[in-house]
């Protein structure tokens, strides 16, 4: 998707986007710069809310990818 910057440095977020992150009126987003590429992350209202079951399954993907490095040695 593409978009145009205007004389003032806004662009428009397409619609598609908007509606499948939740952007909404007032959303804050984080603009990150890595020297090659620039991501735009929208911050959520409620971070704490928004990690919710974040690391769900953390604990067996670790067991499991030190099973796989102990096969290997």
């Amino acid at each position: 998707m593409k978009t145009v910057v205007t004389d003032l440095g806004q662009t428009a977020i397409p619609e598609k986007i908007r509606l499948d992150h939740g952007i909404q009126t007032r959303s804050h987003l984080e603009w990150i710069d890595d020297g090659r590429t620039i991501r735009v992350v929208p911050i959520p209202g409620d971070p704490i809310r928004a990690s919710k079951g974040a690391t769900r399954g953390l604990t067996h993907r670790l067991l499991s990818e030190r099973a796989s490095e102990r096969e290997r040695d």
